[in-house]
């Protein structure tokens, strides 16, 4: 349900005079989510302006007239011809001289640059300034309510145990004497997930030698390889219950197929988990101390410990990514990489760490979740934290 007080409240503490949400056939999701038209794309473009006081405005399409009339705000502008149309939007924002919309500038953060460069450019035309509304976008569609919290601590059951589940199946296959492939542990794993009520939008990862090595490996029936005694193995996994509006679980964790694990896979992993351990901590002291923390700045603190090491070049991703409905969330990512991300980490949000080290023989990536619940407190979620290689044995 549109909270329009809270809303209302957020747009002047971000120091706007309004939120202007546009859609065009399911282009902007986060305007859809925000707004209640997830489930229902309208045909036409829509815009539905939220000022900082006072009452929404709305315009919509002749042929959907009443699309957006759920929606608090009584003034209502239907349109039909395109000219209508634009000068709708101008009516929309008479007054307005700063505005929130879902824009990056320079698309430095795609997650949020939702709205089409046209769009913008017809706003601005009516002297209005356009800022991004991410940390908007966060607080009314990133943020969790009670049930979604609760449809991750099941989720993380689920993908806590499937680990057991799949170092499991290839010990036993290799035991029996039988061959077993990164498939038959994909199948074994989705399997798992079925058993237990969860969905997957895609696979999970499952790496063996350099296979490892390649942070969006994907095994396929012409990559397919097998597991052996003596290789070593990364699985990465990621689901949700199978409800509407429940959010992902998405961890990470290696093995060895072996009683003894090689120094070379230990000494790279042992760097891997300092770096995550890094940005664990650096959440949670700045949540201690009540702190503004960026996604940015937890990325700086993990990665700096493998630059420390020596091993920043093979660290080629961003530290994390926001946790929702979909697996790579709307909320803030923990990135300062591929975008210096300086939404802040709301309470209400969940996120991955997950740094990495890949080489050519083989890859260490160490990934959990944490979520800061609405009283800020840190839950670090996905079973107990992997501090070693798993013997597959």
């Amino acid at each position: 349900m549109f909270d329009l007080p809270a809303v209302q409240k957020s747009i002047r503490a971000q120091g706007c005079d309004g939120w202007l949400l546009y859609d065009f056939r399911g282009t902007n999701v986060l305007a859809q989510r925000i707004v209640g038209l997830s489930e229902k794309k309208l045909s036409r473009r829509w815009f539905y302006y939220v000022p900082a006081t006072g009452d929404p405005r709305k315009l919509a399409h002749a042929i959907e007239p009443a699309s957006l009339d759920a929606l608090p705000g009584k003034q209502k502008t239907t349109y039909r011809r395109w000219q209508e149309l634009e000068a709708g939007v101008g009516a929309l924002l008479a007054g307005a001289k700063r505005i929130a919309m879902e824009y990056s500038p320079r698309n430095g953060n795609p997650y949020i640059g939702r709205v089409d460069a046209g769009t913008i450019e017809l706003v601005k035309s009516f002297g209005v300034e356009v800022v991004s509304s991410g940390d908007l976008v966060q607080e009314f569609e990133a943020t969790w309510d009670a049930g979604q919290e609760a449809s991750h601590f099941e989720a993380e059951k689920v993908t806590d145990s499937a680990y057991g589940v799949a170092w499991a199946f290839i010990a036993d296959k290799l035991k029996a004497g039988a061959a077993v492939t990164e498939l038959d542990v994909q199948k074994r794993i989705l399997d798992h997930f079925t058993e237990n009520g969860c969905t997957t939008y895609s696979p999970p990862i499952v790496g063996v030698g350099p296979h490892s090595g390649d942070p969006h490996y994907e095994p396929t029936p012409e990559t397919n390889s097998a597991i052996r005694t003596g290789d070593f193995v990364l699985i990465d996994l990621w689901a949700k219950l199978d409800q509407p509006r429940a959010v992902y679980s998405d961890l990470t964790r290696v093995g060895f197929v072996g009683r003894e694990v090689p120094e070379k896979y230990t000494k790279i992993f042992n760097i891997v988990a300092a770096a995550r351990d890094a940005g664990i901590d650096c959440v949670k002291q700045a949540f201690a101390a009540t702190r503004f923390l960026t996604g940015a700045e937890v990325d700086d603190a993990t990665r700096a410990v493998i630059d420390k090491a020596g091993y920043g070049d093979q660290f080629s991703h961003r530290t994390g990514h926001n946790i929702g409905q979909e697996v790579h969330g709307n909320g803030a990512h923990i990135d300062g990489l591929e975008t210096r991300d300086d939404r802040r980490i709301m309470p209400g949000t969940c996120f991955s760490i997950e740094p990495g080290i890949y080489l050519p023989e083989f890859g260490v990536r160490s990934e959990i979740n944490v979520y800061v619940d609405r009283a800020s407190k840190v839950h670090v979620t996905g079973g107990e934290l992997q501090r070693e290689i798993v013997r597959i044995v």
